[in-house]
């Protein structure tokens, strides 16, 4: 793996607060984004299929998460998972646990 393709993947998941690795075709993917903004929360796209460099950043994900599938979401740097994950998070409440909007109980 390129140094260059893991500094790229990992400052991207670094400096955005969601970061959502998917494909532009994959229907997994247009559902996740939905979630995401019915929930009303910003997100940054890097669309794997579009980008000369997504092949290989495809493999580093693999490498680092155990994940080859899309999508492939991290929230403040940790590693979410996909589509079915992601619905589960936000119904269980993980999903705003990882965004840091707990609710708090007086």
């Amino acid at each position: 793996m390129s140094a260059v393709i893991k500094n790229l993947t990992e400052k991207l998941i670094r400096e955005n607060k969601i970061m959502f690795f998917g494909k532009s075709y994959c229907p997994f993917c247009r559902n996740a984004k939905q979630v995401l903004s019915e929930k009303g929360l910003h997100f940054k796209v890097y669309e794997i299929d579009l980008e000369k460099d997504g092949p290989e950043v495809q493999n580093y994900l693999l490498e680092k998460t155990g994940q080859r599938t899309v999508p492939n979401i991290f929230i403040n740097t940790q590693h979410l998972g996909g589509n079915s994950d992601l619905v589960a998070a936000k119904e269980n409440g993980k999903l705003d646990q990882m965004l840091g909007n707990e609710k708090h109980e007086l």
